[in-house]
């Protein structure tokens, strides 16, 4: 049974979430405070977190920064409706998924089992590990190298990775990578997507805009761009 770990210090809606959740088939703990909520987040005890920006003590995003310096359990965060800087700011610092206040418990559940589906593994642990450029990517064991050195990506970001590093050197459209990446259906409003591709770009070292690995196709995606047999041929006369 997996264990959901809800920090928000609204005890009427933790108990209404643990109502919900638990015949779905999971465990519910709750925490009504930042600094506690944290403690618990970091003894390694739970599959997926549910975290309110808005908290006494440590606010969700100074609980969200401390946990992600030692931990990727994931992390759906709980945004008040309407403040997208939450949203962007959740993301920018490694937040797998938001959901709005006041939101369904139907969405709460579903939004929950995307974000396990795409940490759980699956199938895809069973993919060969794949190569491009200086970029290296292990399914098996969720790792990623740039230029021999280990990258540290959140669950989101490296499923965003694996998808780009497939279809390499194809344009892959924002819905698309929607649909795998977020599991859920495409709005041309929200640009949570974009959010996560700018933190993988940078986690490679690239630039937001002409970046050298992941490249914006105005208007349709993103393409992983392969290294151009002209750059491989210079490097190799630069060599000599």
């Amino acid at each position: 049974m997996e264990r959901i770990l809800v920090i928000d210090d609204d005890v009427e809606l933790c108990g209404l979430v643990s109502e919900y959740l638990r015949p779905e088939g999971f465990e519910v703990d709750c925490v009504h405070d930042g600094t506690r909520g944290l403690e618990s987040a970091l003894n390694g005890n739970h599959t997926l977190v549910v975290l309110d920006v808005m908290l006494p003590g440590l606010n969700g995003f100074d609980v969200l920064r401390k946990l992600r310096n030692s931990s990727r359990t994931p992390v759906l965060l709980l945004t008040a409706r309407g403040e997208a800087v939450d949203r962007i700011v959740g993301l920018e610092i490694g937040a797998d998924d938001y959901l709005p206040k006041p939101f369904n418990p139907r969405e709460l559940v579903a939004r929950i089992r995307a974000i396990l589906r795409r940490t759980g593994g699956g199938d895809e642990a069973l993919g060969e590990v794949l190569r491009v450029g200086d970029v290296e990517l292990d399914p098996a064991t969720r790792n990623v190298r740039h230029a021999g050195k280990p990258v540290d990506l959140t669950s989101v970001e490296f499923n965003l990775l694996h998808v780009l590093l497939r279809e390499a050197g194809r344009v892959v459209t924002r819905e698309k990578l929607v649909d795998a990446v977020l599991s859920r259906k495409f709005s041309p409003f929200d640009r949570s997507i974009d959010m996560h591709v700018s933190k993988v770009r940078r986690k490679l070292g690239d630039a937001d805009t002409g970046s050298d690995h992941i490249k914006t196709v105005r208007g349709v995606g993103y393409i992983f761009a392969r290294p151009r047999e002209s750059e491989g041929a210079a490097a190799r006369s630069s060599s000599k």
